[in-house]
């Protein structure tokens, strides 16, 4: 007999606002199955005010007002048990963060928690990636956000160490990121990667995901360094008018996507990796793991 349940997740980051839903299916004496429902993406660009302005403009919050009310009708339609609301780098930047919190709790029931960079890492971290992460190799996690890239290395099937770093493509957009950001984390990845060999990339993001469609490489086969520099001078030879029309992006992805190429070749170059596996997954998935785990624990607490 099966129990199935729905979770959601809602992640509000700097370049976009989302909601997943997911199918959680129990089986008995077998693997849980998480099951992508449904995704809802609303490109509300929080951190290209914030990373300027220190604050959400009342147009935004008024935005992310209504996108939290259609995200609470759109979960009581799907009829889900469990969710969570996390937003990162944007929101906990902003001065007015806390209060348009508060103002969303109250006017939908969504509670929003704002999480750090580590807290970002570890619920990333969290996800399901054992169809990737063997116990004979090593794997640099690279997820690059709006306003923040999170690091994880993972070695012999094990979470090694994680960081976080306010290096992201609106902050790269809107000219926020210091020269000295990019050399913190060159230290960083060089420094935890250097009594490894052979280190291949997992990257996510909405940026890596859309190059990986483009590329029609088969599900499970990676990317190489070389197609990805590749891809990278491609993107820069045209406008962000030809990237709409040619390349076809969307406006919200056109701009950020070469910023986001950026990060992910230096973290391949820094780390000496060959290749980039792209599973999709990030955040969101995080929030969905992170919520059946403490479910599995609180049902052992009552036994």
């Amino acid at each position: 007999m099966l129990n199935i349940e729905k979770y959601g997740a809602v992640d509000i980051g700097s370049n976009a606002i989302r909601l997943l839903v997911v199918t959680v299916i129990e089986q008995k004496g077998k693997d849980t199955l998480f099951k992508k429902t449904s995704l809802v993406r609303v490109p509300i660009r929080l951190g290209a005010e914030v990373f300027l302005e220190g604050r959400i403009s009342d147009k935004n919050a008024k935005r992310m007002m209504d996108a939290m009310l259609a995200f609470r009708l759109l979960m009581k339609t799907h009829g889900i048990k469990r969710f969570r609301a996390c937003a990162t780098s944007a929101m906990r930047e902003a001065s007015n963060g806390p209060e348009i919190a508060e103002n969303i709790e109250k006017s939908t029931g969504i509670s929003i928690n704002i999480i750090d960079g580590e807290d970002e890492a570890a619920i990333i971290a969290s996800t399901d990636l054992k169809t990737l992460i063997q116990d004979d190799k090593v794997f640099l996690y690279v997820d690059v956000g709006g306003g923040s890239t999170e690091l994880t290395i993972f070695a012999n099937g094990k979470n090694i160490t994680s960081q976080s770093f306010k290096l992201g493509t609106v902050r790269l957009l809107e000219n926020r990121v210091d020269e000295d950001i990019w050399n913190q984390m060159e230290t960083w990845i060089k420094k935890e990667t250097k009594e490894f060999h052979r280190i291949s990339l997992i990257g996510s993001g909405g940026n890596i995901n859309t190059i990986y469609k483009k590329s029609g490489k088969k599900i499970g086969k990676p990317l190489s360094y070389l197609y990805l520099s590749s891809y990278y001078e491609q993107l820069k030879s045209l406008s962000f008018e030809e990237r709409i029309t040619e390349m076809d992006m969307n406006p919200d992805r056109a701009d950020v996507v070469i910023p986001a190429t950026r990060i992910y070749l230096s973290a391949m170059k820094w780390s000496k990796s060959k290749n980039v596996y792209v599973p999709k997954i990030g955040l969101s998935d995080g929030i969905i793991r992170s919520l059946y785990n403490e479910k599995i624990a609180a049902e052992m607490e009552v036994k």
